[in-house]
């Protein structure tokens, strides 16, 4: 496999592991939402190529026909299967022109976009909170919006805040889950290699649950009060590594069969 990587802390770590295990790789600079390479890099075979940085890779891997390039996913709160497990499983979905009309009143929502597409990180606000950025944008014209920003008909999510005791990610390779790293512990951000046993045959269910999902991606679970949930998904190219074994990861990567 091919490995092309932007230059990020977790990027950095990255190339160390694939150091370890004598696996070439390239560093490029990547054009700001368009996701052209900087320098071009040069590709022995199409279909063994991946990407490692920020979201807007995609755009290279499509434009050049590069596979498996970036793992697509879906939007998590799409899949039956998933859904009885989800954290946020009352939610409301609606644009953010429907968020300029919302009550701006102190009532708090967790709100993230529907697709992984980063223009906001996952977060609780207020309804006035809301409102404040939907008008914000709203108050440009949608050809003055840039590329990954939030736009005029970008879809959300909202939920009633949940109490989570403990937050995990895992990488999912073929069906498998490689490794992981709690991120999470109350308020705390503590990254450590390590998930309770529990949590781990779920998301080992989870995972078998919905087996054409994406043959590479990250899953979130977490603890709360009423049990263990799904917290959401991410694009496996561009998500942060926290405590992961990053030597599993990118050896369990590398070999995937090809499809070509």
């Amino acid at each position: 496999m091919q490995w092309i990587l932007q230059e990020f802390e977790d990027t950095a770590k990255l190339a160390v592991a694939l150091d370890r295990l004598g696996i070439a790789y390239s560093w490029h600079k990547v054009v700001p939402f368009i996701g052209e390479l900087q320098p071009a890099p040069e590709v022995a075979d199409p279909d063994a190529v991946v990407l490692f940085g920020s979201y807007s890779l995609w755009r290279a891997a499509e434009a050049m026909g590069w596979r498996p390039g970036v793992f697509k996913i879906e939007p998590f709160l799409s899949q039956e299967a998933w859904r009885p497990f989800l954290l946020n499983g009352d939610v409301r979905t609606l644009s953010v022109r429907e968020a300029a009309d919302m009550e701006a009143d102190e009532t708090l929502h967790f709100i993230r976009p529907i697709e992984d597409s980063k223009e906001i990180a996952g977060t609780v606000m207020t309804g006035a909170e809301l409102v404040s950025i939907a008008r914000s944008v709203l108050s440009l014209a949608e050809d003055e919006i840039p590329r990954g920003s939030l736009a005029h008909d970008t879809l959300l999510m909202l939920a009633p805040p949940v109490k989570i005791l403990k937050e995990w990610r895992c990488w999912i390779v073929d069906g498998d889950v490689i490794t992981w790293s709690l991120y999470k512990e109350g308020t705390r951000v503590v990254y450590r290699p390590d998930i309770d046993e529990d949590a781990l045959d779920f998301a080992r269910r989870m995972v078998a649950l919905n087996p054409d999902y994406s043959r590479a991606y990250v899953l979130d679970v977490c603890r709360t009060q009423d049990g263990l949930r799904i917290l959401e998904t991410n694009g496996i190219n561009a998500a942060g590594f926290y405590a992961a074994d990053l030597v599993k990861l990118a050896a369990a990567i590398d070999g995937m069969p090809l499809r070509r």
